[in-house]
C-alpha cells in the first residue's frame, strides 16, 4: 500500500475516550483525528464499541454524524457497529482508503456491508485482533479446568449442603489438548496449555510450527485426531470454510468424556450435535462464550445443562481492551502512511 498524503483524517466512529483520542495523535503526529463526542452512545463499560442501545440522533445529529465519516480518509471503527451504515459510509466517500473494525471477527462485519468488489479493491479494513487473544485463552484454560476439576458437581453438591466421598480429577498435564485455529488466540491458548505441561496439537488452514504444538493438522485432518483429545477448543472465526467444522461428525469420534471450550465463533459447531453429545456423554463438559445464534436463545437445550458453562459473549473484554485497540490502530496509521502493509488486514475473498 503506497502513501498518498503525508496527513490522514481520521474520524471517530464508535464511543473512544478524550484520553484514548490523545494518546492516537500522540503515538502517530500526522492523524487528524476528528470526534464529536454529543454524536457518540456512552460506553457502558469497557470495550462497548456499540455504546448504549437507549442512545439517539436528532435528524440534524444524524445528517452531521454522516457528513463527518463521509468527509474521512480513515474510520475508526464501523459507524454505528452497522454493517449497513458501513455500506453507506463506503459508498458515500470515494476519499475513504482505510475502515479500522473493533471486533477481532470485524471480516464478517465488512462481508455482511455487501460491497461491491470495486470498493473492497478501493477500501482497505483491518481488524482488532490481538488484544483479546489473552483474554479469550484465559477463559479456554479456565474452561477446561472447570470441566477437569468438576465444577459442575462441586457446585451441586455445595447447593445441596452435601459431602461426599471423595473423587478423583483431571490433570492438565496428563492431557491432550486440541487447539483449532492456531491464530493470535489459538498461539496463547496453546502457550498456556503447554506451560502446565499439557500435550498441545492443533489445526490450522496451513501446517505451521507453533512453540508448545507437538503437530498442526489440516482441518481435513480433524477426524483423524479428535479422538487423542482429552480436551478441545475452537478458537476459529466465522468463515464460509469454518462453518460446522467441529461437526456432527467429528463429534461422534470424539473420546467419551472430551471437554469442550469455545472462545471463536460459535458458527464453527454444530450446535445441534453439540447438544447431543452433551445429552449422550460424549463431551462431558462444555465452556461456551460463543453461540450459533447470539444472544442464545431461550429455548436453547444449553441454558438447563448442568454440564455447559455459558458466558454472553463476554469473555474478551478486559479493562486493557480500548486502549491496546487505540495502540494497534496507531500503529496501523504509521504503517498506511508510511505504505506498508497493514497488520489484521481483512482477506475480503474469505472475509477473515
Amino acid at each position: 500500500m503506497s502513501p498518498t498524503s503525508d496527513r490522514l483524517k481520521v474520524v471517530v466512529a464508535t464511543p473512544l475516550t478524550d484520553a484514548l483520542c490523545d494518546l492516537i495523535t500522540e503515538l502517530e503526529p500526522r492523524i487528524d483525528l476528528v470526534v464529536e463526542q454529543d454524536l457518540l452512545p456512552p460506553m457502558r463499560w469497557p470495550g462497548d464499541h456499540e455504546g448504549d442501545p437507549r442512545f439517539t440522533r436528532s435528524p440534524a445529529d444524524q445528517a452531521r454524524f454522516d457528513a463527518l465519516v463521509d468527509s474521512a480518509d480513515a474510520l475508526y471503527g464501523i459507524p454505528d457497529t452497522n454493517s449497513e451504515a458501513l455500506h453507506r459510509a463506503v459508498r458515500a466517500n470515494a476519499n475513504l482508503r482505510w475502515v479500522h473494525t473493533m471486533a477481532a471477527g470485524g471480516g464478517g462485519q465488512v462481508k455482511a456491508a455487501n460491497l461491491d468488489q470495486a470498493d473492497l479493491e478501493r477500501v482497505a479494513f483491518s481488524t482488532s485482533a490481538g488484544p483479546h487473544s489473552g483474554p479469550l485463552a484465559e477463559f479456554a484454560l479456565f474452561g477446561v479446568l472447570a470441566g477437569a476439576k468438576s465444577l459442575p458437581r462441586l457446585q451441586a453438591q455445595k447447593s445441596r449442603k452435601e459431602w461426599t466421598g471423595r473423587w478423583a480429577m483431571k490433570q492438565i498435564s496428563e492431557m491432550t489438548v486440541l487447539v483449532v485455529g492456531m491464530g493470535n488466540i489459538g498461539r496463547g491458548t496453546a502457550a498456556r496449555f503447554a506451560a502446565l505441561g499439557a500435550r498441545v496439537i492443533g489445526v490450522n488452514r496451513d501446517t505451521i510450527e507453533v512453540p508448545g504444538v507437538e503437530h498442526v493438522f489440516l482441518p481435513g485432518q480433524l477426524v483423524d485426531v479428535v479422538g487423542q483429545a482429552d480436551a478441545i477448543v475452537n478458537t476459529l472465526p466465522g468463515t464460509e470454510s469454518t462453518h460446522k467444522m467441529i461437526s456432527r461428525e467429528v463429534l461422534a469420534l470424539v473420546k467419551p468424556g472430551v471437554i469442550l471450550a469455545s472462545v471463536g465463533r460459535g458458527t464453527v459447531i454444530d450446535e445441534e450435535a453439540l447438544v447431543e453429545a452433551l445429552q449422550d456423554g460424549r463431551v462431558g463438559f462444555a465452556a461456551m462464550d460463543v453461540f450459533y445464534a447470539e444472544p442464545l436463545g431461550p429455548e436453547s437445550p444449553l441454558w438447563t445443562m448442568e454440564n455447559v458453562l455459558i458466558a454472553p459473549h463476554t469473555a474478551a473484554l478486559n479493562d486493557a481492551e480500548d486502549r491496546l485497540i487505540a495502540e494497534l490502530f496507531a500503529t496501523n496509521a504509521t504503517r498506511l502512511l508510511d505504505g506498508a502493509p497493514l497488520v489484521n488486514r481483512v482477506d475480503t475473498v474469505e472475509f477473515f
